[in-house]
């Protein structure tokens, strides 16, 4: 195909650029759902063999692999100049792809570099890349309309209270409930919980809750929690807002890191939030080479732990 990717323009940006990039027969948002084939995955692995082997360096698809090659130079350091990138730092990126770009279309002729999948206007989709909208999308679990029913058949949800056993537990009427046990309690109206094991469970409306064990858990009203384990007496507890979730590294040390429903991780990205150790950034990179399949392996261990430390 031949399209063309722009992420995150103002709409002043977009129009000029749809007068400066020629003929154009359609436009429409990018859901960021994409494949390659084997040969560009490989192309790309042969460019970047040198960041690969010192794991150095960050990259991201949109402003470092698909803009570069499909739009001309000047539109691409133009537009990286408003993200706040050197021209020089720009100008030089643009070249090496465009440069792995001639290379791999002479190489795969029969290929093209970039297509574009109409879903149609009515398609559904759910994103869950921030905060607002995990939470939102998660919660429409619980809702009524076309969107919810369509989201429970893709997640193959087929009743409010799923692979559970709670029958000691009061949950609200529009509340679900997925693959939990628990002893007492109640669960709000809303409120979403799943891969949860505690002896009492006290969520509020709208809250969610997320592989968590705990002896007791008590998530205010909205709280999100996600990835907690405590074999402690008082247990896990959020306040109305709170959204707490546990990284945990290899050895199976874990740090909470704390915000509110309220904050913009993304503006809040370099800051230390109260309650706090790092700021998000700093996670980031202390993490950014951490073996993911060894820490879950740890955690699904210290979630099997304290649930079984309660009797469950």
């Amino acid at each position: 195909g031949d399209a063309a990717q722009v992420e995150k323009v103002d709409h002043p940006t977009a129009m000029r650029m749809l007068k400066n990039l020629g003929d154009i027969a359609r436009v429409g948002p990018s859901l960021g759902s994409f494949s390659v084939s084997a040969k560009m995955l490989q192309a790309l692995c042969d460019e970047f063999s040198s960041e690969l082997a010192a794991k150095d360096g960050k990259l991201d698809t949109d402003p470092h692999f698909w803009m570069p090659l499909t739009l001309p130079q000047d539109e691409y350091i133009s537009l990286m100049s408003q993200k706040g990138v050197d021209e020089q730092e720009s100008s030089s990126h643009h070249a090496r792809m465009a440069k792995m770009k001639d290379a791999f279309l002479a190489a795969n002729p029969e290929l093209g570099m970039f297509g574009s999948v109409d879903v149609g206007s009515n398609a559904c989709w759910w994103d869950y890349g921030q905060l607002k909208l995990y939470i939102a999308n998660n919660l429409k679990l619980s809702e009524e309309g076309d969107d919810a029913d369509l989201l429970r058949r893709f997640f193959g949800v087929t009743g409010r209270t799923m692979n559970s056993e709670i029958s000691g537990v009061t949950v609200d009427g529009s509340a679900s409930a997925f693959s939990c046990k628990a002893k007492s309690g109640s669960v709000g109206a809303n409120a979403t919980i799943a891969a949860v094991e505690a002896e009492e469970i006290q969520i509020g409306e709208g809250a969610i809750v997320v592989n968590c064990a705990a002896k007791k858990i008590v998530a205010g009203k909205g709280a999100v929690l996600y990835n907690l384990v405590s074999e402690s007496e008082d247990g896990i507890v959020a306040e109305d807002g709170d959204v707490v979730v546990s990284v945990t590294d290899t050895e199976g040390s874990s740090m909470l890191l704390k915000s509110k429903t309220s904050i913009c991780g993304g503006e809040a990205w370099k800051q230390v939030l109260d309650g706090n150790k790092m700021s998000f950034e700093e996670v980031h990179k202390q993490n950014r080479d951490a073996d993911v399949s060894s820490i879950e392996k740890k955690r699904k261990e210290l979630y099997k732990k304290a649930s079984s430390s309660f009797g469950l």
